[in-house]
């Protein structure tokens, strides 16, 4: 069976000088780009996923509460929607869109332009094992691990690859994860935006 590496919303809008940026959101797209350089044979697979909004209803708030309702972020076709410039997607072999019109937090809500979703396309490519990585610690990366793990993936975070929005909410989702059985590696980045 297989390994692959999903990165979690590694975007424009969740970086610094985003709309919803998350502090050393920037350094987690460079981290990995380092990574991938320095072990290419590491996973049999890459695949990334986007927060790709369309009119997500009330998961963009005016004014947003930030628990809920979100200011307004990875609007499809914006600058903020595309993938940080220093994160490297040549290894990228799919990119699995989601929250077009609700919010959706996990990569596993998510699907390519051709309508397939994430646990179809690592089964089809017998994927067991996944490694994430991304943007933010205590949001869309809890959610996709723990969805991962549901789904039966070995599954695991590279936390130091990983940026958290703030220390309490990193702290829950890191309980959360270590409860449902995720192997959490190294410590995310908390910093202020």
């Amino acid at each position: 069976m297989g390994k692959a590496l999903i990165i979690v919303d590694v975007q424009n809008d969740f970086c610094e000088g985003g709309s919803l940026a998350v502090g050393g959101g920037a350094g987690v797209a460079a981290g990995i780009t380092r990574l991938l350089a320095a072990e290419p044979d590491r996973w049999d697979h890459v695949v990334a996923t986007k927060d790709y909004h369309v009119d997500p209803g009330a998961h963009f708030g005016d004014p947003p509460d930030f628990v809920d309702s979100w200011p307004r972020h990875c609007v499809v076709g914006t600058p903020g929607s595309e993938f940080h410039p220093d994160l490297a997607t040549d290894r990228v072999e799919a990119i699995f869109h989601k929250g077009e019109h609700a919010a959706a937090y996990s990569g596993f809500e998510g699907h390519t332009d051709s309508g397939e979703c994430l646990v179809d396309w690592l089964r089809r490519h017998g994927v067991d094992t996944v490694e994430l990585v991304g943007i933010a610690t205590d949001h869309c990366v809890r959610a996709t691990a723990l969805d991962a793990t549901e789904e039966g993936f070995h599954t695991t975070v590279l936390l130091d690859l990983t940026a958290g929005v703030a220390p309490d909410t990193t702290d829950v989702a890191l309980r959360s994860m270590d409860g449902a059985g995720v192997n959490l590696r190294g410590k995310p980045v908390i910093r202020a935006a």
